[in-house]
């Protein structure tokens, strides 16, 4: 395979994923330091630091204890109706964030602030945690428990000593999924009232287009997801979690529950309730007062046709920009394809309003015609979304031997014609799997399409946001319904996806 065409594609979409923190950077300087300290130093931005860290601090945590209590419950214990709580677990990620919240201003429209926004937060997110731990407990060896318990440990200290720790990574890896979704979130802390970065950059954009200020603001917040990474990094370690031993590890015995199984239905019951219930019956409700007149078909037609073409392009580009670092990660692994490949992952720890901001200020500056543009647009939904690409590119190329494109090759093949007609037909399912998942993330993407969609614009989410921002929570009813149906098929994927890692 000539591979210099490769390396070079590869090394231009990771030029352009550079973008943000490199014009954050520009700005910077080109600002100077007594504007950038008059900016950053200052009451506001000590106010939403304190905020965001807050925020974090509570969320985070709490997400954890639910999540591996609720990981434990489903798939070592003999809870009954395990199967469909697990499913339960994960159905709130068919919700987007900012449905949340609208679901729950309209049952409570008190609710507001930080409480408001930690409640909402850990509803919306927890199953990114779930996820991973819940995977995790059914990979666990339960000779490590055993010998624990035959140390003279109870089932508490069992579980907190030698349980615990062996889901490291999963929590580690749930929890930075979080914190960068916290960071990142827009539509949630509007509806709670509740200020963070995202919120008061967006205000900063929509109310003056003060360019420094903004992008100071951006700044602050990248070194935030920076500072996030760097303490996952710490706390993850650098210990061995694989099983050392002979043989193949047991299938584990489920724990019998006795009375504690009410408690443990409650708490299940409990989260769903909050976490689906309150969505679907605020949703139910206000289609039921809004009665057949609510579903305008033409302005709901228009919004849908219009999501389903962003996230149809959108998928395709980011699949294409994609697919040379996706080869050369499994079929030329090296420092230089390392680097590359750390360009394509970082930009998914930013949030997408600094894209955003970015690619408007640029636009603005140099490249004019580009302000406010399809181009642009899908541009920016291609960043945001190179790390979901690029991880299920990877695991479908990898599933493809090597000695089959060779073959082709001995055959009389070019490299290319190889590649093409072996290769990518045989990753095609692994392709079309990671095209759904970068559409449904486009279908719920918000920030990034208030910021630079062309006038005339009318998806579901920028629909849903306008009416919601007109406290017309009637009319704003079918457009989160509809975003709700479009996220099922990614929640199933993702559910189905866990299981079948580990052979269920």
């Amino acid at each position: 395979m000539p591979r210099m065409w490769v390396f070079a594609a590869a090394a231009a979409v990771s030029a352009l994923s550079l973008l943000p923190v490199g014009f954050v950077i520009w700005i910077a300087v080109q600002t100077g330091w007594e504007t950038v300290s008059a900016l950053i130093f200052r009451p506001r931005v000590g106010e939403l630091l304190i905020n965001t860290l807050l925020l974090l601090a509570l969320t985070i945590p709490i997400s954890i204890a639910l999540s591996v209590t609720l990981a434990w419950l489903t798939e070592r214990t003999d809870l009954p109706g395990a199967r469909f709580w697990s499913w339960l677990a994960v159905a709130p990620l068919a919700v987007p964030a900012f449905v949340h919240s609208y679901a729950w201003v309209s049952l409570v429209p008190g609710l507001q602030g930080l409480f408001g926004g930690v409640l909402v937060s850990v509803l919306a997110y927890f199953p990114f945690l779930y996820l991973p731990v819940s995977a995790q407990i059914r990979r666990l060896d339960p000779a490590i428990e055993d010998a624990a318990a035959s140390l003279g440990n109870g089932p508490w200290r069992v579980f907190f000593f030698a349980v615990l720790p062996q889901l490291r990574l999963a929590i580690c890896g749930g929890s930075l999924l979080i914190g960068l979704h916290l960071l990142a979130e827009y539509g949630l802390y509007v509806m709670i009232r509740f200020d963070t970065f995202t919120t008061a950059i967006v205000d900063q954009f929509q109310s003056a287009f003060n360019g420094p200020a903004a992008n100071m603001l951006a700044g602050v917040l990248v070194i935030c997801c920076f500072g996030l990474l760097g303490l996952e990094a710490l706390a993850r370690g650098n210990e061995r979690y694989a099983r050392v031993g002979s043989g193949a590890a047991r299938v584990p015995v489920k724990r019998t529950l006795g009375w504690m199984a009410v408690p443990g239905l409650l708490l299940c019951a409990l989260t769903a309730a909050l976490a689906i219930g309150v969505p679907f019956t605020t949703l139910g409700r206000w289609l039921i007062l809004g009665g057949a007149g609510v579903w305008r078909l033409d302005l709901i037609g228009n919004a849908l046709g219009q999501t389903i073409l962003f996230a149809l392009a959108g998928a395709a580009l980011t699949t294409a920009v994609t697919l040379p670092m996706a080869w050369l990660s499994v079929r030329a692994p090296g420092r230089i394809q390392r680097v590359l490949e750390s360009c394509h992952y970082y930009v998914g720890s930013l949030p997408g309003v600094v894209v955003a901001l970015a690619l408007v200020t640029i636009t603005v500056r140099v490249a004019l015609p580009l302000y406010q543009t399809v181009a642009t647009l899908l541009l920016a939904y291609a960043l945001l979304f190179l790390p979901r690409s690029l991880v299920g590119l990877r695991a479908s190329i990898t599933q493809v031997p090597v000695e089959l494109e060779q073959a082709a090759m001995a055959l009389g093949r070019t490299p290319i014609n190889a590649v093409a007609q072996i290769t990518m037909r045989l990753a095609a399912p692994g392709f079309a799997a990671s095209m759904a998942l970068v559409a449904l993330g486009i279908t719920n993407e918000l920030t990034a399409t208030l910021m630079l969609s062309p006038n005339g614009t009318r998806t579901l989410a920028t629909q849903f946001w306008s009416l919601t921002s007109e406290i017309d929570y009637v009319a704003a009813a079918p457009y989160a319904l509809l975003m709700v149906l479009l996220s099922l098929p990614m929640t199933l994927l993702l559910y189905t996806q866990s299981k079948r890692m580990t052979g269920q």
